[in-house]
Parts: C-alpha cells; structure tokens; sequence
C-alpha cells in the first residue's frame, strides 16, 4: 500500500474513534439533561453542547466514509458496463469528489481569513471592523463561547476530505492502470 492511502486509512481510524468518543459524550449529554429537567433545573447550555458535538461527530464519520468509499452511490450504470470502464468511472467520481471537497476547502479558507486576522495583527474586533466577518465574534446562544470553535470543524473536515479524495483517486489511477478490479477495503499495513 502506498504512503497517501495507509495515511488515509489511519486518519480515518482516528476520525471514527473520535466519533465514537462524541456519540458517548452526547449519549451523556442527553442523559444529564433528562435527569435535570426531570428535577426541574434544566441546564439549556446541555442542548447546544450536545447538538454542537453530533455535529462534530457527523462530519468526522462523514470524511471517514469518503476513505472507506461507503457513502451513498448510484452504481445502475457503473454495475452494467465494462470492467474497464467500471474503473474509469471511478477515477472520474473520484476526481469530481475531489474537486468538490477542494473548493470547499477554499470557501472555508476564505470564511475563516488567517491571513485577514493576521494583517489585523490578530485584533478579533479591527479584523471586523475592517472585512465585515464576525466569525471570530459572535458567541453561542447559550455556551458562551465564540462560534467559530463550533465551526472549526469545517475545516478540518475540509483538510481531511481532501485527503482522503486524494488518496481514493490515487488509487484509483493505479487500479485503472494496473488493469485489475479495486479492492474492497484498505489493509492497515
């Protein structure tokens, strides 16, 4: 196995046992706020934090999936051609799946502006003032922390994504031009 792919597969290794470890904490999560509506404090800043962590927990399962090739597909056509064009199509769904995580990627760097924020010299509230993105400002309804924690995982989904599509197509490539039929799944070594 080459080095881009077995990254890949250890990447999403850990992607899915953070996931993992987000689903017990919103299990936790929504369990303590059971028991505290059910003695009349209810603590609401339990339903932001449990949302904010499925949605944390959403996106590292999903950019795992895109390494494990086992999101959704429409394989009708693909099942009825040729083998040759079986792994054509796959290096063309690949590609297409990486050219749109890729301009994700971009909308993220430009929603988040490092280099903005960094000309601003890191002041949060001349940043603002001077580009019109309160990303690094605005809080949560009810944690109280800025949203753009909640929101960092839109990058590093965006990074890991393209990894992932770049390792796929990879191999890909290498099954199209080896002429042999795809492996099913990635071995860890």
């Amino acid at each position: 196995m080459n080095s881009l792919p077995r990254l890949s597969f250890h990447l999403a290794r850990l992607e899915l046992r953070c996931a993992g470890v987000m689903l017990a904490i919103v299990l936790c999560l929504l369990i303590f706020n059971i028991f505290t509506r059910a003695a009349a404090q209810a603590q609401y800043w339990v339903d932001e934090a449990a949302i904010t962590t499925m949605v944390w927990m959403t996106f590292l399962a999903a950019s795992a999936c895109l390494q494990a090739r086992s999101n959704i597909a429409m394989t009708l056509v693909q099942d009825l051609v040729p083998d040759f064009l079986q792994r054509l199509m796959s290096v063309v769904v690949d590609l297409l799946m990486l050219i749109f995580v890729s301009f994700f990627l971009v909308m993220v760097w430009k929603w988040f502006d490092l280099l903005g924020l960094y000309e601003n010299q890191w002041d949060i509230m001349a940043f603002s003032a001077d580009t019109f993105n309160f990303i690094y400002e605005e809080p949560t309804q009810t944690l109280g922390i800025r949203k753009f924690w909640v929101w960092l995982i839109l990058p590093v989904f965006s990074f890991t994504s393209v990894l992932h599509c770049l390792a796929c197509l990879q191999t890909s490539v290498q099954v199209l031009l080896l002429n042999r039929k795809p492996a099913t799944q990635y071995e860890a070594s």
